[in-house]
């Protein structure tokens, strides 16, 4: 892997600390075999960023964007390899490297809560929401694949198997598709047998009755059709196309209003047509972020990122505390890694099939798996995610 940084690597040069400046050095660490413990120390850890083009220009509610950035990382201990990734800046790329990295270099690789709780501790004067919690979320990835790998299990099964496959929503129709594609991607997701799509609406909202319905044309009467307005709308005008939605027959509805509206949120699931879910959770870094949208009651399923709420330890925990409030979790994007964790989940409902991410995971990894009948399944027969970088393949999109 072509890193910007790498620790433990004397052909990589001086790793730069962010925290002391460009020009000062990241404290360098002795790499032992083998901790006090007796389990195998951290050793080497590499991090790269990738910027990888979209298909076609594309846009939801309130954003527009013509490429997706892959934060990936590498953990080795003991003789194994884990790999990790994030969907964020490439700014995360160098918090990982320069920062987190000294943090657990040395730790036994299968502690992963201490692992973690360093990663947490040493962005106390970062900030950790944001930029941070994706980066302590590629780390976390990985740590719990070398985990796997060491131990010669896959994640499900390290983690504990609630079920053995987990339903999938496919998720595109983006506000930048004319009717035709629309209608094409979301037709061909239900006839692979997707039982939920979903698409973006909100940028044009006298256009979504009109793109709903040709939505519903494509899918038929028989898949459930979900809406994601991004945090388009004020609370009046979301209360308002709520009904418009419901005499389509949409069940879903995405972000009505701001996440950060926990009242607007709550209003909106207290007055939305009865079958409509509302639905949040995808901004969560902490787990006070996910306990105040569940004590303002503002959702009806939960929607926890791997990728951003701190790795597999924060996604976990995040899943515990929704099934503490009553809460199902549908887990957002990212579904190599979300495939696993929401087998492990009691509370899992479903999780997001989106075509940016699918595109980039069928791309750039060996093992990513493909949905059978609407569902996903973890390959058990690989240790860990069962994932690898196409590295030669992605070299060519490397920042």
């Amino acid at each position: 892997m072509s890193s910007l940084r790498t620790l433990a690597d004397p052909a990589a040069g001086e790793a730069q600390d962010p925290e002391h400046g460009d020009g000062a050095a990241a404290p360098r660490f002795p790499s032992p075999a083998a901790t006090p413990g007796g389990g195998p120390a951290i050793g080497a850890i590499r991090v790269a960023a990738y910027a990888i083009p979209t298909d076609r220009p594309e846009s939801d509610g309130t954003l527009e964007w013509r490429r997706t950035v892959l934060v990936a990382a590498t953990v080795e201990a003991g003789g194994q390899r884990g790999f990790g990734y994030t969907y964020a800046s490439p700014a995360a790329a160098l918090l990982a490297s320069g920062t987190l990295g000294p943090a657990i270099r040395g730790l036994d690789a299968l502690d992963t809560a201490r692992c973690w709780r360093a990663m947490v501790g040493a962005v106390r004067n970062v900030g950790r929401p944001g930029i941070a919690a994706t980066a302590i979320s590629a780390l976390d990835v990985a740590l719990w694949d070398l985990k796997g790998r060491l131990l010669s299990v896959s994640l499900v099964d390290l983690l504990g198997r609630a079920r053995d496959t987990i339903p999938a929503y496919g998720s595109g129709g983006f506000t930048s598709y004319e009717d035709a594609r629309l209608a094409r991607q979301l037709g061909a997701w239900a006839e692979q047998g997707f039982r939920f799509v979903k698409m973006k609406v909100g940028r044009q909202p006298s256009a979504d009755a009109q793109r709903v319905d040709v939505a519903r044309a494509a899918i038929g009467d028989d898949v459930e059709l979900f809406v994601d307005a991004n945090g388009a709308f004020d609370r009046n005008r979301a209360l308002a196309y709520a009904e418009v939605f419901a005499d389509r027959g949409v069940t879903w509805f995405e972000e009505p209003v701001s996440s950060d509206d926990l009242e607007g949120l709550r209003l909106l699931r207290d007055r939305a047509p009865a079958g409509m879910d509302i639905t949040a959770g995808e901004y969560g870094y902490d787990l006070y972020y996910f306990r105040r949208m569940l004590e303002a009651g503002a959702v009806d399923v939960m929607q926890p990122d791997v990728t951003r709420c701190t790795g597999v330890t924060g996604f976990m925990y995040a899943g515990a505390v929704c099934r503490a409030y009553g809460i199902p979790v549908s887990a957002h994007t990212a579904p190599s890694i979300h495939t696993h964790l929401c087998c492990a989940l009691p509370n899992a409902r479903h999780i997001e099939y989106f075509h940016d991410h699918v595109r980039i995971e069928e791309m750039l990894f060996e093992g990513a798996q493909a949905p059978r009948d609407g569902a996903l399944w973890p390959d058990l027969t690989r240790p860990g995610l069962g994932l690898e970088l196409k590295e030669s393949e992605a070299a060519r999109f490397a920042i």
